[in-house]
């Protein structure tokens, strides 16, 4: 059975919430974050993108994006142990960068764990370069960040070539 993605709703916090301390024990989001994320993802002015991976009526997965400027970062992504290694990651961060798309966003950056190298391979395969550092960004544990970035635009000549587009590259070039 395959996860099906759809957007995250506030009845999928408290299931969200449990995978998030389950994979981030020491630095999860609280329930205020969540609700707060998921006021700025609905309307006409809309900011934001979540969702939700659901296998079996379980969430097995879930990933968020903020927009503003031209720019959007990847604020979280996060898939179950048991549902490591079966691209559902991948399929997260390509519905996160189809919406980056369709916010014109020019840039996507993320902050990943320096100890996460499953997730910062991942990012890598979608063409995410590393920029710098956050020293201790990841509390309580003072844990640095590493900064990644991605252009989303790789022909200024052509602004049309979309995150999209260039995922297709990576994957199938």
């Amino acid at each position: 059975m395959t996860a099906v993605l759809r957007e995250m709703r506030w009845w999928d916090i408290d299931p969200v919430l449990d995978l998030e301390r389950e994979l981030f024990p020491e630095d999860a989001w609280s329930a205020g974050m969540f609700w707060s994320e998921l006021a700025h993802a609905r309307g006409p002015r809309a900011t934001r993108r979540y969702v939700v991976a659901e296998e079996a009526g379980r969430i097995v997965g879930y990933a968020g994006l903020a927009a503003a400027g031209g720019f959007g970062d990847v604020q979280t992504i996060a898939v179950s142990k048991d549902q490591w290694g079966t691209g559902l990651g991948s399929r997260l961060l390509t519905d996160l960068l189809g919406h980056a798309t369709a916010f014109e966003c020019t840039e996507v950056l993320l902050e990943v764990r320096v100890d996460n190298t499953r997730a910062q391979k991942l990012y890598e395969r979608f063409g995410f370069e590393p920029i710098g550092f956050r020293r201790g960004y990841y509390q309580p544990g003072n844990v640095d960040a590493l900064v990644m970035r991605l252009t989303t635009t790789t022909d200024p000549a052509n602004p049309a070539t979309s995150v999209q587009e260039q995922e297709t590259e990576i994957h199938h070039g």
